[in-house]
C-alpha cells in the first residue's frame, strides 16, 4: 500500500510539474513576444525621431486596456463569486440516491423536509422543465452570441503583421437587438460554426460554474483589446477644438460630435457587453443551481438572489438609459427622409420618444438600485417590477419603431417637401461646409468659338503641354525599354511639373514641362526562384535605381516616348542618361537609389561583409555599400537576438555576414511607414515622386522625394451626407514628404485652419511641422491631390444644387461623363493640365474634371483645382448657359467612332496581331474655347509596347485625325492646300432642305 501511494504521490507531482512548466513556457513565449514588439517599436520611432509621440501612444493604450479589463474582470468575477454563494445547493444524484432503499427514503423524507423548509424563503415560480429548459437555452445561446461578437470586434482591431503597421481601427459594432438575428443566420449558415456554437450552449449549461468564469475573462479581455485601440478616438475627447459652428438641433458645437461622441460611443461598447453579459450569468447561475434540469423544475427565487438581481438589472437599464440618450445625437446622421440627417419625423417624433425611453429607463433603474439597497426581508411582489419591464419593451417597440414609420408614412409623405424643407436646407449646407464646397468660386464659361491661329500662338505653353502620353502606354513602355532587369519594376508613373531652364542654351525663357515620372523600383518577386536566397533577399537586393522623366507632349522616332531622364549607368557625369544639359542643370539626379518606395515590402541588412547590388553594367554589376541616415544599428548581441524575434528571422542571430557598422532597413514600404507614426490620418492611394535639391547637408546624395497628401477625416460631421466613402468630413490638412534614400519622413501642416489637425497637433506637439518650413523645391511640386478632389466632385454632382426645392426634385442633377479607352467605355478621370483659366492671364499647373446632365451626354459644368503658388488649393467651377450645347466626352467619342474614314483606319489596326488604343479625351479650355484632343496607340498582342500613331483633335464642327499634335492644329486653323491634308471630318452633316 505504501509503494502504490507513494507512486501516486509522484504521479500527482509530475502532473504538476509538467503543468507549471507548460505555463512557464507559455509565459516565456508570450514575454518574449511582448518585449520584443516592444523594444522593436521602441527603436524604429527612436530612430524616426518620434519617440515621445510612440511612448504617449502606448502609455495610452496599456492605461485604457489595463484599466478597461482590470474594472471588467473585477466586476464580472464579483457577481459571479456572489451568485455562486447564493446559488442553491446541488441535490444528491439519482446513483447515489439508489445505493439503498432505506437510505433512498430517508433522502428523499430529508429532501422533502429541506424544500419545506426553504421554501418559505423563496417567491413562488413556476418554472417546470418545458418553461426551463427553453428559458436556459435562450440565455445560453445569447451568450454565444455576445462573445462572438465581441470576439469579432477584437478580431478586427488585430494587426498581425509585425512589418504591416497598425492603421486606424473600425468603430467597433454595438450588440443590439437587430444584431441578434443577423449573428444566428451567419452561424447557421456555416455547419462548422453552427455545431460548436451549439457545443458551447450545451456545455455551460452542463459545466456553468468554469465556462462562465472563462467567458468572463474573454469578455474583460476583447472589451479592453478594443477600447485600448481605440485610443484614436478617446485621446481627442481630451483636447478638443471648437469648430466655432453649432448644429441647430441640441445647439451644440460641432466639436463635440467630431471629439467627444465617438468616445461615448466606444464607452456605449464597453458597457454593454459587460454589463448585459454579468446579469445574464449570474441569471443563468441561479436558474441551472440546485440540479434544476435533472430535477425538472426550479424552486423560486431566493430573496438574496433576487435582491442581487435587481442590483444587476439596474445597472443594465442604466446602461440602456445613457445608449438612448446616444441615439438623439445619433439621429443626426439618421439616413430617413430625403435627405441626410435628422428629417421632421426623427425631429418631431423620434427625438421625444428617445428622450422618454432614456429617462424612463433610468427611472427604472433609480427604483431596481433603491429595491437593491433597501431589500425587504420578506417576500415582496415581482410584478411591479416585471409589469413596468413589459411596459417598457412595449414603449420601446410601439414608440421607437412602430410610431415613427407611421408617422413618416402618413403625415411626411403626402407633404413631404413642405415638411422636409428646412432639413433638406441643414443638409446642403453642413455637406457643403464639411466637403469644402463652400469655397468654390463658380463663374458662367461661355463657349464663343473664335479660336484662331493667333490665339493658339498666345497660349503657346498650353498648347505644347498637351497630355499625349497616358500612364498606361508610359508604364507599359518603361517595363518593355527601361525595366533593364526582371528584378526592376515600374508600379506607377505620376503626373508633374518641372522648370526647364534653356536659357543658357537658347533664346527661349525657362517654362514649366508637364512631365510623367516614374520610379525604378526593386521587385524581389521577380527574381528567380532558384536565386531567392535569404542572403539575395535581404543583404544584395536592397534598392531600387533611377527613374525616368518623360514629357508628355513628345514623341520619339516611331511613336515611342521622349525621354528626358533614362537609363542607368554614368553617362556625361550623372548616373542616369539625361536629353540635354538644360535637363542636367534643371533636374537633380544625385545618387538615385530608392531605399524607400511603393513597392518595397523587405527589410534588408547594409552594411555587411557582402556587398549590395547597386545596377546592372553591360556583363557585371556595380556594387554598393549604403552610406544613408537611415537603419537601427545592430552593433550588439542583443539587439540581433530582439530583431530576429521582432522579424521572426532567426538567421539574423547566426549569419556571419554582420560587421558592427551592419544596419537594419524595415518598414520601407512609404505607406507602411508613415501609417505607423500617424495612423489617425487617412492617405491619399496615390504617392507621387519628385526630383528635388533640397540643401539640407553638403555632399548629401539624396534628391529623391516621395509626397503623399493626408487627410482628416471624419463620419460623424452632423447633417453631412456620408456617401459611399464612409466620411462626411475631409480636409487635405499634411503633406508627408518621404526621403526616398535616408527614410526620414516629416508631417507638414497644409491647412491650419482645420479643427482636426489642430487638436493633434496639441497631442503631438513634436510630430507636425508648418508648411513655411518645407524646402521651396519641395513645396513647387505641391499638388491638388486627386482622391480629394474625386470626393467633392462627386458631392458637387448633387450639392451644387442649394435650393431646397430644386435639391428635392432632383432637377439639375450631374454626373461623370464617360470615355472610350481603349476599346471600352469608361468614366473620365480628373486629369492634370497646364493651362490659362478663364480671366488668369498665366499658365498654371490645374487638376480638371467635367461634368454632364444626369441621363445626358453634353457637358454642363466643369471643376477646376489649382495647385500653384498662392492659389494652391483653391477650387473654380466654370458652368455652361443652359441654353446652348456644349459637347461632352460621349459625343466626341461617337462623331469619332463614327465617322466612317476615322473608323475604317481604326478598324484597318485592329487586325489579327495588333489593336488600336483610344487614349485619354482631355478637354482643354483654352481662352474661351474648349478644344478636345485625344491620343491614338498601337500596341502588339504579343509585344506590348504602345506606340503613338495619330492624335485626334476636335474643335466646334471639325474632327482632325494626323500624326502630330501639331499637324491635327495646323489642319483646323491654318489648313494648307499644298500639303496632303490629313483626315478632316465635319462634326455634323447638313441637313438638306427640301
Amino acid at each position: 500500500m505504501k509503494l502504490i501511494s507513494a507512486k501516486l504521490t509522484t504521479f500527482n507531482l509530475s502532473r504538476r510539474y509538467y503543468l507549471f512548466a507548460l505555463l512557464g513556457i507559455a509565459g516565456l513565449v508570450l514575454t518574449s513576444e511582448i518585449v520584443a514588439r516592444l523594444g522593436g517599436e521602441i527603436l524604429w520611432f527612436q530612430e524616426m525621431g518620434y519617440l515621445p509621440m510612440y511612448l504617449l501612444r502606448i502609455t495610452w493604450q496599456i492605461g485604457l486596456g489595463s484599466a478597461v479589463f482590470a474594472s471588467a474582470l473585477g466586476y464580472l468575477f464579483k457577481n459571479l463569486q456572489i451568485a455562486e454563494t447564493l446559488k442553491y445547493t446541488d441535490l444528491h444524484s439519482d446513483a447515489e440516491r439508489k445505493q439503498s432503499k432505506t437510505r433512498k427514503r430517508a433522502s428523499l423524507n430529508q429532501q422533502l423536509h429541506k424544500q419545506q423548509a426553504i421554501s418559505s424563503k423563496y417567491i413562488p415560480t413556476s418554472l417546470r422543465l418545458r418553461w426551463l429548459l427553453p428559458l436556459v437555452l435562450g440565455l445560453s445561446l445569447l451568450i454565444c452570441l455576445l462573445i462572438i461578437h465581441y470576439g469579432q470586434v477584437a478580431i478586427a482591431q488585430w494587426q498581425p503583421s509585425v512589418i504591416q503597421p497598425s492603421i486606424a481601427p473600425i468603430t467597433p459594432l454595438l450588440f443590439r437587438p437587430e444584431l441578434i438575428g443577423q449573428l444566428t443566420i451567419q452561424i447557421l449558415r456555416e455547419r462548422l460554426s453552427a455545431v460548436v456554437t451549439i457545443s458551447v450552449v450545451i456545455a455551460l449549461l452542463v459545466y456553468p460554474k468554469f465556462l462562465l468564469k472563462a467567458i468572463a475573462f474573454l469578455m474583460s479581455a476583447f472589451t479592453a483589446w478594443v477600447i485600448s485601440r481605440q485610443w484614436m478616438r478617446i485621446i481627442p475627447y481630451f483636447q478638443p477644438t471648437s469648430f466655432e459652428r453649432t448644429e441647430p438641433v441640441f445647439n451644440q458645437d460641432i466639436s463635440f460630435y467630431i471629439f467627444n461622441f465617438p468616445t461615448l460611443e466606444v464607452v456605449e461598447f464597453g458597457l454593454v457587453g459587460i454589463c448585459l453579459y454579468g446579469f445574464i450569468a449570474v441569471l443563468l447561475t441561479y436558474l441551472l443551481s440546485g440540479n434544476s434540469l435533472s430535477e425538472g423544475k426550479f424552486v423560486g427565487i431566493s430573496h438574496d438572489q433576487q435582491r442581487h438581481l435587481y442590483g444587476l438589472g439596474g445597472v443594465v437599464m442604466m446602461v440602456i438609459g445613457f445608449s438612448y440618450w446616444l441615439n438623439r445625437y445619433e439621429l443626426l446622421y439618421s439616413p430617413r427622409g430625403v435627405s441626410y440627417g435628422a428629417s421632421y419625423t426623427d425631429n418631431m417624433v423620434q427625438l421625444p420618444v428617445y428622450t422618454c425611453l432614456s429617462v424612463l429607463a433610468l427611472a427604472i433603474a433609480i427604483y431596481l438600485i433603491l429595491r437593491w439597497i433597501r431589500f425587504h426581508r420578506q417576500p415582496v411582489s415581482r410584478k411591479p417590477v416585471v409589469a413596468v419591464l413589459i411596459l417598457y419593451l412595449t414603449m420601446a417597440i410601439g414608440l421607437g419603431e412602430g410610431l415613427p414609420i407611421a408617422v413618416q408614412s402618413l403625415i411626411v409623405q403626402p407633404n413631404e417637401l413642405a415638411r422636409e424643407q428646412p432639413y433638406i436646407q441643414r443638409t446642403i449646407s453642413f455637406t457643403r461646409q464639411a466637403f469644402g464646397l463652400e469655397s468654390i468660386s463658380s463663374q458662367v464659361f461661355n463657349p464663343q468659338g473664335k479660336l484662331t491661329e493667333k490665339s493658339i500662338q498666345n497660349n503657346d505653353l498650353t498648347v505644347r503641354n498637351i497630355r499625349l502620353w497616358d500612364k498606361q502606354p508610359l508604364l507599359a513602355t518603361n517595363r518593355q525599354l527601361q525595366q533593364i532587369r526582371l528584378y526592376y519594376s515600374f508600379p506607377d508613373a505620376d503626373i508633374d511639373r518641372y522648370t526647364i531652364n534653356e536659357e543658357k542654351l537658347s533664346k527661349s525663357p525657362a517654362s514649366q514641362q508637364q512631365v510623367l515620372i516614374a520610379a525604378r523600383e526593386l521587385d524581389y518577386a521577380a527574381v528567380p526562384q532558384e536565386a531567392q536566397t535569404w542572403v539575395n533577399q535581404h543583404l544584395i537586393y536592397t534598392h531600387g535605381y533611377g527613374f525616368t522623366l518623360s514629357p508628355v507632349n513628345r514623341v520619339a522616332a516611331g511613336g515611342l516616348p521622349e525621354y528626358f531622364i533614362k537609363d542607368i549607368g554614368i553617362t556625361e557625369g550623372t548616373p542616369l542618361s539625361t536629353a540635354s544639359e538644360a535637363v542636367r542643370t534643371s533636374i537633380p539626379i544625385g545618387q538615385p537609389r530608392i531605399y524607400y518606395g511603393e513597392n518595397t515590402d523587405t527589410y534588408v541588412m547594409t552594411g555587411t561583409k557582402v556587398k549590395e547590388l547597386d545596377y546592372p553594367s553591360d556583363n557585371d554589376n556595380v556594387y554598393n555599400i549604403y552610406d544613408g541616415r537611415g537603419g537601427l544599428a545592430l552593433d550588439s548581441w542583443w539587439r540581433r537576438m530582439l530583431f530576429a524575434k521582432y522579424l521572426n528571422d532567426w538567421r539574423m542571430a547566426v549569419t556571419p555576414e554582420f560587421q558592427p557598422e551592419t544596419k537594419l532597413l524595415f518598414r520601407r514600404n512609404i505607406m507602411q511607414r508613415i501609417k505607423a507614426i500617424a495612423p489617425f490620418l487617412r492617405y491619399d492611394s496615390d504617392p507621387y515622386l519628385v526630383a528635388a535639391s533640397t540643401k539640407t547637408q553638403a555632399n548629401d546624395p539624396s534628391s529623391l522625394y516621395w509626397i503623399v497628401d493626408a487627410y482628416t477625416t471624419s463620419d460623424r460631421y452632423p447633417y453631412s451626407d456620408i456617401g459611399k466613402e464612409g466620411l462626411n468630413y475631409i480636409r487635405n490638412s499634411i503633406k508627408v514628404v518621404i526621403d526616398a534614400y535616408h527614410g526620414n519622413v516629416n508631417f507638414y501642416i497644409a491647412e491650419p485652419s482645420d479643427p482636426i489637425i489642430h487638436t493633434w497637433a496639441k497631442i503631438f506637439p513634436d510630430l507636425f511641422k508648418p508648411m513655411s518650413v518645407m524646402p521651396e523645391a519641395l513645396r513647387q511640386h505641391l499638388r491638388y491631390p486627386v482622391d480629394l478632389f474625386s470626393i467633392q466632385s462627386e458631392r458637387l454632382m448633387t450639392y451644387h444644387m442649394t435650393d431646397a426645392q430644386v435639391f428635392y426634385n432632383r432637377e439639375d442633377q450631374w454626373q461623370i461623363p464617360n470615355e472610350v479607352y481603349g476599346d471600352k467605355p469608361r468614366l473620365v478621370e480628373p486629369y492634370y493640365l497646364i493651362t490659362s483659366l478663364p480671366e488668369v492671364p498665366f499658365e498654371e499647373f490645374i487638376l480638371l474634371l467635367p461634368f454632364t446632365p444626369k441621363e445626358r451626354t453634353n457637358l454642363v459644368a466643369w471643376l477646376a483645382a489649382r495647385s500653384d503658388g498662392e492659389n494652391y488649393g483653391k477650387l473654380l467651377l466654370y458652368t455652361f448657359p443652359k441654353q446652348i450645347l456644349v459637347y461632352g466626352t460621349e459625343q466626341i467619342e461617337a462623331r469619332i467612332n463614327q465617322d466612317p474614314v476615322i473608323s475604317q483606319q481604326i478598324s484597318l489596326w485592329n487586325r489579327q496581331g495588333s489593336r488600336a488604343i483610344q487614349g485619354n479625351l482631355l478637354i482643354i479650355p483654352i481662352e474661351q474655347s474648349l478644344l478636345y484632343v485625344e491620343p491614338l496607340y498601337l500596341e502588339s498582342t504579343q509585344n506590348k509596347l504602345p506606340t503613338l500613331v495619330r492624335v485626334i483633335v476636335a474643335y466646334e464642327n471639325r474632327i482632325v485625325m494626323a500624326q502630330t499634335l501639331q499637324q491635327a492644329i495646323a489642319a483646323i486653323f491654318k489648313p494648307d492646300p499644298g500639303i496632303t491634308p490629313p483626315i478632316i471630318r465635319p462634326v455634323e452633316t447638313p441637313t438638306l432642305q427640301p
